[in-house]
């Protein structure tokens, strides 16, 4: 990822906490972690809806709906991060290097 994405996500992190209001930090911090279950709900709508998995709703959405709500998933997740902790580039960088190292061979 670049720096732009993670300035964005600055952006939108300071946003939120700008709409926010008062609100105390530990309500803000528990709100963005849940609402990444809110999105990830909406792909699973997605998924549902592109396999017609709902015999009601039949092909509600596409594999280009599910790739939209994934991202969403995605920039939540990062706001989230963004809000828990100062650095989330190295917390994020950090991490993946982790889990790249603990499946994948080392070259």
């Amino acid at each position: 990822m670049d720096a732009t994405t993670w300035d964005n996500i600055g952006r939108l992190m300071k946003w939120l906490d700008d709409e926010a209001g008062d609100r105390p930090e530990t309500e803000t911090r528990l709100l963005r972690v849940l609402k990444i279950v809110e999105e990830a709900g909406e792909v699973a709508e997605a998924v549902h809806g592109a396999v017609g998995g709902n015999p009601r709703k039949g092909a509600s959405h596409s594999w280009g709906d599910v790739r939209k709500e994934l991202t969403d998933v995605i920039v939540t997740a990062m706001v989230a991060l963004s809000t828990l902790t100062p650095e989330p580039e190295k917390e994020f960088g950090d991490r993946l290097q982790h889990l790249v190292d603990r499946v994948l061979p080392q070259e």
